[in-house]
């Protein structure tokens, strides 16, 4: 029995144990959810706030080269004004002292010929004769001018009145440069006015005001991230690139793969993952190890409402999308999940450890109080199992007394005595009979002890037992005194407070094939108030401060223990019922 009783235990702590390990690993895989989701969040704030910057800057970059643009109209006019409208007439050095008093970068002149445009007059001397029937769409451009149209073709750049400026972009006979060109022809002259400037002033505003000053800050005020990029997913990864005449590279700024920021930490997904975003909508995340360092990539769609002049896809056609990634370095959030784990081991530790003390101080606790319960259980029963026995013993020592009394009564002829006498003879011992054949030696041996203590107390107290049988009551006999018990010292307190003649207890008990049944019934003037008070209730007691009013409580949740219940009913006669039944 006690190695079952281990073996319950022992099981007992060990799913406490497990309990526990499986809340703080749920906690640690929430806690690791709960970093990566702050993670990205802020990831994704620092993507809204690079948007934002962006487009204002977008914005604000596409005024100032309109801005450029109107001011290369305005110096094309001036320059009109002031050269000869043949271009034979018009020399280099004269080009030459208008780009410097107009603070331009270069003056050319573009003439018509049977089958071509070309540069045919430049301060530039490197642009003279140069082609431009193999330019795209620029040579449209200078074909419409020349017939006296407004300037409209399906491409980047800003029409105006007899004029077009295209963006800022690689020049052909110099691919170092970034510059902006202005186009004028209002047929005035016989040639096309083309001046131009670099992306000197351009690069400037965007410094002061764009997008890259917000890059550099973002990366510097967070911890973890190493890198953000502003892709064209049109053109990413390559960007596209052309031959000139002089076989030379040309690349186009407006159709470069990355057009803000930086892409020096690459992933063979990165290409994949960006059109995979692009063409979803939706942000996608990649996790990879990159020269021994783990990192974090995220991949956002952008779109805005108005096509910019920035960004162009293969086709030169303007874009209202980009994909904006954004790396991180994965190290930062395993670092806090580690400071996170270690905070949560010496928790789990000393969680565990508490739960284990816990378990093993109710243990003990509960043996103690097992063990004081079967000692004192047993105490009692030995000692009402004594003084039964010591009953009959003095029943039996005193027989020879009772046998003389009767022959003396007999020779005396007192017949009245003599049935008198008889009668309380056989009366105590067909109660001792009773008791004995209750069926249950513990349960007569507390009858047994109750009889005494009412003799005692000059409480008239009957008992009656039917049908009991240890083997099969289907109840503890420990649970059943402990009801009896208490519902017998409950209606001895009772009558207690009546004269000696009014002190009536009777306990009835019945067993049957379905339910086992007591009844005590005590004298009670107040029968019917009594019944309306909560007097089941732990703690609730009508008698001296020195009961604890746990009596009848205990007498309900046993019974309830064995799905029967205990009931209470105020008699005619001024008398007060206790009924415990249960099921068998």
């Amino acid at each position: 029995m006690q190695e079952m009783q281990r073996n319950i235990w022992l099981v007992a702590i060990s799913v406490i144990v497990v309990l526990v390990l499986l809340n703080n690993t749920a906690y640690y895989f929430l806690t690791k959810k709960t970093l990566e989701d702050s993670f990205n969040e802020e990831l994704l704030n620092h993507a809204n706030r690079l948007q934002i910057s962006l487009e204002q800057s977008r914005e604000g970059s596409e005024q100032f080269q309109n801005q450029i643009g109107r001011e290369l109209r305005t110096a094309s006019i001036a320059i009109q004004y002031a050269l000869d409208p043949d271009i034979e007439k018009v020399t280099s050095e004269q080009l030459m002292e208008l780009r410097d008093k107009l603070d331009l970068s270069h003056i050319t002149l573009l003439k018509k010929l049977p089958d071509d445009i070309v540069l045919y007059k430049s301060s530039n001397e490197n642009q003279v004769n140069t082609s431009t029937k193999t330019w795209k769409p620029w040579y449209e451009v200078f074909n419409q001018l020349f017939e006296n149209k407004n300037a409209s073709v399906d491409w980047l750049g800003q029409s105006l009145p007899n004029f077009w400026s295209g963006p800022f972009e690689v020049s052909t006979t110099d691919v170092d440069k970034l510059n902006k060109w202005g186009y004028y022809y209002d047929g005035a002259t016989n040639y096309i006015i083309d001046p131009y400037v670099d992306y000197e002033r351009q690069e400037a505003y965007e410094n002061a005001t764009g997008v890259h000053r917000m890059i550099e800050n973002s990366i510097q005020n967070s911890d973890s991230l190493l890198e953000i990029a502003f892709i064209n997913p049109e053109t990413f990864p390559d960007g596209k690139e052309t031959i000139n005449p002089e076989g030379l590279v040309q690349g186009h700024k407006v159709q470069e793969p990355i057009f803000y920021g930086s892409y020096t930490i690459k992933t063979a997904q990165d290409t994949s993952m960006v059109r995979k975003a692009y063409f979803s909508k939706k942000t996608v995340t990649l996790r990879q190890n990159v020269d021994g360092k783990e990192i974090y990539k995220m991949y956002i769609p952008t779109f805005v409402n108005e096509k910019g002049i920035n960004i162009t896809d293969r086709d030169g056609q303007p874009m209202n999308s980009y994909v904006l990634m954004l790396t991180s370095d994965y190290h930062i959030i395993q670092e806090k999940l580690d400071s996170q784990f270690l905070n949560l081991g010496i928790i789990i530790v000393i969680v565990t450890v508490l739960s284990l003390m816990i378990a093993v101080v109710a243990m003990r606790y509960y043996r103690h109080s097992r063990d004081k319960v079967v000692r004192v259980t047993q105490e009692t029963y030995v000692e009402e199992i004594n003084q039964m026995f010591q009953s009959i013993r003095a029943q039996r020592h005193d027989f020879l007394n009772h046998v003389q009394t009767i022959h003396s009564l007999a020779e005396l002829d007192k017949s009245q005595e003599l049935v008198a006498y008889t009668k309380e003879l056989t009366g105590d011992i067909r109660m001792m009979n009773d008791i004995i054949n209750i069926g249950n030696p513990a349960i007569a041996a507390l009858v047994r002890s109750k009889i005494s203590q009412a003799e005692s107390n000059k409480i008239q107290f009957s008992c009656s037992f039917t049908g009991l049988n240890m083997q099969e009551m289907g109840v503890k006999t420990l649970d059943v005194n402990r009801m009896l018990g208490n519902l017998i010292d409950n209606a001895f307190d009772e009558v207690l407070k009546y004269a000696e003649d009014c002190r009536h207890v009777t306990l009835v008990g019945k067993q049957t094939a379905d339910f086992l049944e007591f009844t005590v019934t005590n004298t009670c003037e107040n029968a019917d108030e009594a019944i309306a008070k909560p007097i089941f209730e732990a703690g609730y007691s009508t008698k001296e401060q020195d009961h604890q009013g746990l009596g009848l409580s205990i007498v309900k949740s046993i019974a309830k223990q064995y799905k029967g219940d205990v009931y209470v009913t105020a008699e005619p006669a001024g008398k007060l019922t206790f009924i415990v039944k249960m099921p068998l």
